[in-house]
């Protein structure tokens, strides 16, 4: 894939070390001393903060998506239980707490240290602050997602405010108003990224700061464009953005010269390891996703039948054949947990491919891919009645998603799984002409075959996208075993808020608690 700068583990821990949380709970207790930061470095403690949730590890598999999205997108095959459709605290607060608002931190503190500077050094610094919003954004994304409204002009302002903090208690934006800053930031930053001037000492510095796209303008152009064209297509059906939505869309895709995307998996927008022995590494995954005893690895049914039934070469790579007879077999989300378990148990269930996936330290933090940007167009195109480029997009969608997830697998040092064979020259074209996944149908047949393609292709590795796909086009059909135990029978469509918001922001919390429920829908979700 991309020819990554390596960057050496003393820069790493040199960079981390100087904004870790330890020390900005210090320097909320002394405010001052934040401004021994420099912008470069806060920029790489942006990306550093919550690198354990791009990267797959721990606490972003086994605290939040293992009780949560693994189970509700049945991208993974999930024992069934009790209260197995509730957002849990724990859940709530390491996506909150230290996953967004901990690197929202370093955020603001950034936007601090660059407002301060002289106009001639915030020219300077400018490629720094353009990077780190767009980043900033594309979790931001996500979080509106999961909770619809949430603190975000308000927000991080505790160093700003003197460390005063009765003043820095954030008000709620609203969501339609966070998606519409996005929108209309992202595409001014999209312009000036084609003029920006940067020297040749502030390059060399943002090369060795930047261990997403190693100081790439262009690829950082892409990220940004491609963001905009995820973020525009999830709004493409709301009255109050579906114009904008197909003007602009249509705008970045007319203007590849102006506004380029990612176009191939060697321009995936990703973060890949490069040294076990540095701080960026996916060696929680293995705990977080397939620890013992948790069955948190094993495949779910509906994806291993579609794969199954129409030969995906795709399945070989995900998943392991089931001990008991050698045949690629998934958890049925109908059974109860004492049926599932026993299948379990017996060897009847397919793992995910343990040196592909959960054993894989070397896996990269998916961000944005060439696949995703391609199933995007697909649905664009397929809405604005062109057929064949709409077929043409869906087709590159599942040919780049197949070659990456192989391409994933040759970076493992594992071999538990057994050797890997090679994908065959035919085999994807084989595929998409079989029944379940040919193009063809009504536009409502054809928008089942998107949908379906970027469920398997999103997976476990970018669930947060795929939740939010899930929920906006009701595609593709899942079936849920009822918990009729509970309230909350059947898998929510947000996340309550956090605790911590009711006691400690109690007054600005009060516009928003009528919707601190699991079945209040994000504004984007009409169906």
């Amino acid at each position: 894939m991309k020819k990554y700068i390596y960057i050496m583990l003393l820069a790493v821990t040199v960079t981390y070390t100087g904004c870790q949380k330890a020390d900005f709970a210090d320097n909320y207790a002394d405010p001052n001393k934040i401004a021994e930061t420099t912008v470069p470095k806060q920029f790489t403690g942006i990306l550093a903060t919550n690198r354990d949730y791009v990267v797959p590890n721990y606490n972003n598999y086994f605290i939040i998506f293992r009780p949560t999205l693994l189970p509700w997108t049945q991208a993974a095959g999930s024992i069934n239980g009790l209260s197995q459709y509730v957002v849990g605290s724990a859940s709530v607060d390491e996506q909150w707490n230290r996953n967004y608002y901990r690197m929202f931190q370093q955020y603001r503190e950034l936007e601090r240290v660059y407002n301060d500077l002289p106009e001639e050094e915030q020219a300077k610094n400018r490629i720094f602050w353009l990077a780190a919003n767009i980043y900033v954004f594309d979790h931001t994304q996500k979080m509106v997602d999961l909770f619809g409204h949430i603190p975000f002009s308000d927000a991080g302002r505790l160093s700003q405010n003197g460390g005063d903090y009765l003043s820095s208690l954030p008000t709620y934006d609203s969501s339609q108003e966070i998606y519409t800053k996005m929108l209309d930031e992202l595409k001014a930053f999209a312009d000036e990224l084609n003029t920006i001037s940067i020297s040749a000492s502030t390059k060399t510095i943002f090369d060795t700061q930047d261990y997403i796209n190693h100081g790439d303008i262009t690829l950082w152009k892409k990220y940004c464009n491609s963001l905009r064209l995820r973020i525009l297509n999830r709004v493409s059906g709301v009255s109050e953005f579906s114009s904008r939505a197909d003007s602009e869309i249509n705008d970045i895709l007319s203007n590849s010269g102006s506004f380029p995307i990612v176009d191939a998996n060697d321009e995936n927008i990703q973060v890949e390891v490069v040294d076990l022995d540095s701080p960026i590494n996916s060696k929680g995954f293995e705990n977080g996703f397939g620890s013992d005893g948790w069955y948190t690895n094993f495949a779910g049914k509906k994806m291993v039948d579609h794969m199954n039934d129409n030969n995906d070469p795709r399945i070989r790579v995900f998943f392991e054949p089931a001990e008991d007879d050698g045949e690629y077999r998934g958890i049925n989300p109908l059974d109860d947990g004492t049926a599932q378990t026993t299948a379990a148990d017996n060897g009847e269930i397919s793992l995910f491919n343990r040196s592909a996936f959960n054993q894989n330290e070397f896996f990269p933090g998916v961000l944005i891919s060439a696949a995703e940007v391609n199933f995007i167009k697909a649905e664009y195109y397929l809405r604005g009645g062109n057929d064949a480029m709409a077929q043409t997009a869906y087709e590159m969608g599942v040919e780049q998603s197949t070659t990456w997830y192989y391409w994933v697998r040759t970076l493992s040092a594992d071999d538990v799984s057994g050797p890997l064979t090679p994908l065959g020259a035919t085999e994807v074209d084989d595929y998409l002409a079989s029944a379940d996944v040919m193009w063809s149908g009504s536009d409502a047949d054809k928008m089942k075959l998107i949908a379906t393609e970027k469920w398997i292709h999103y997976g476990v590795v970018q669930l947060h996208e795929n939740w939010a796909e899930q929920r906006r086009l009701d595609l593709p059909e899942l079936e849920f075993l009822p918990d009729n135990a509970n309230t909350q029978s059947l898998p929510p469509v947000r996340w309550l808020y956090p605790d911590n918001e009711r006691s400690r922001n109690s007054e600005n919390f009060q516009a928003v608690s009528s919707m601190d429920n699991m079945t209040t829908k994000i504004f984007w979700d009409i169906n």
